[in-house]
């Protein structure tokens, strides 16, 4: 997203990133890979469980909770234009910019 970032803006797409992480630690992630873009901090999982991405995981065996990667475009009044549920990070400006065409 931060690579596509320009031409998203000039598209009039605004991004934003959420995810479970204290905004300590996404400070850190942000100063760490330069993301120019907002990322909030939904650490009691409220919007992850309103878009329906928070749920159980399974990795190496083991089974958590945790954040199913999604994106959403969602359009100048506020409504879901388009979803894409586990969606990769190389898929996903890809795949947002097939939503915009």
């Amino acid at each position: 997203m931060r690579d596509a970032l320009p031409e998203l803006t000039a598209a009039g797409v605004a991004v934003i990133g959420i995810s479970p992480d204290p905004v300590a630690q996404q400070k850190k992630f942000d100063d760490k890979h330069g993301l120019e873009f907002a990322l909030l901090s939904d650490s009691d999982h409220h919007i992850a469980e309103a878009y329906g991405v928070w749920g159980e995981k399974k990795m190496v065996g083991k089974i958590f909770m945790g954040i199913e990667r999604s994106a959403f475009l969602i359009d100048e009044a506020g409504n879901i234009s388009a979803t894409g549920y586990k969606i990769s990070p190389q898929n996903t400006v890809p795949t947002l910019k097939q939503w915009l065409a």
